[in-house]
């Protein structure tokens, strides 16, 4: 078993008017050295895999197909082997 934590970000080239709101309420509250910032998406799943070969292929088509939306968002993701 598996647990995979997964992290979608917009695309770089892809406008964030979320991380700018958040960026002007950081300044406004006098945070002035916070810059670029950036909003996105952390998902925790645990998956019932014994190889980690087809558990990463797994997490990717996941990944693919419903966790991001590979036209917008890129990516990453990390597996850890539980018991």
């Amino acid at each position: 078993m598996f647990k995979a934590k997964i992290k979608v970000t917009l695309k770089k080239a892809i406008l964030d008017p979320q991380g700018k709101a958040i960026e002007g309420a950081l300044h406004a509250l006098k945070y002035i050295n916070a810059a670029n910032v950036r909003i996105g998406k952390y998902i925790e799943l645990t998956l019932k895999e014994k190889d980690e070969k087809a558990a990463r292929q797994k997490i990717e088509e996941m990944s693919k197909k419903l966790l991001s939306n590979p036209v917008m968002e890129d990516f990453t993701f990390e597996l850890e082997k539980i018991k």
